[in-house]
């Protein structure tokens, strides 16, 4: 199966993510650790190469019978698309998950006061997260509101629908 988690910075995706992975025992994949190993390697601008290799890897995973979360901001239908295209291609079950935050003073709050959790990765302020290119979901998919529900809780709603509940 692969879970696929979206939404903007600070609405709490990589720590439910995470909290997932833990749960399940998946393989977690985070573009922002391929994108600063990236930017590590080589200077300038990483463009799509970071969500390349996390569908390469997430592919390779998903043959081995893992259970696969790829955690990203998922902006934009290409990406949302290209990870349903890897989860048809391996023939397993995709859930995708996106992550919002409804109280704006609270998600101003949380990107405002998160602390870098990825060696050498620059955060975005608040102004670049209003900013960011981000379209809306068509496809089905579970939201998840981090104004209103609790990480245990969402990690909960998210570990049912992987299991099919």
């Amino acid at each position: 199966m692969l879970i696929v988690f979206g939404g903007l910075p600070g609405t709490g995706k990589s720590t439910i993510a995470t909290l997932v992975a833990r749960h399940l025992g998946a393989t977690y994949l985070r573009i922002d650790t391929i994108e600063q190993a990236l930017r590590a390697a080589r200077a300038g601008d990483v463009g799509p190469e970071g969500y390349m290799i996390a569908y390469a890897l997430a592919e390779t995973n998903l043959r081995l019978g893992r259970t696969v979360i790829a955690d990203s901001v998922n902006p934009l239908p290409i990406t949302r698309d290209a990870f349903r295209d890897v989860a048809a291609h391996c023939g397993v079950r995709v859930v995708e998950v996106e992550c919002v935050c409804s109280d704006q003073a609270e998600h101003r709050r949380r990107v405002e006061t998160r602390t870098v959790d990825v060696p050498g990765l620059k955060l975005p302020n608040w102004e670049d997260v209003l900013r960011r290119d981000y379209r809306p979901w068509t496809a089905p998919h579970l939201v998840v509101d981090t104004a209103v529900m609790s990480v245990e809780a969402a990690c909960a709603l998210v570990c049912g629908a992987a299991k099919g509940e």
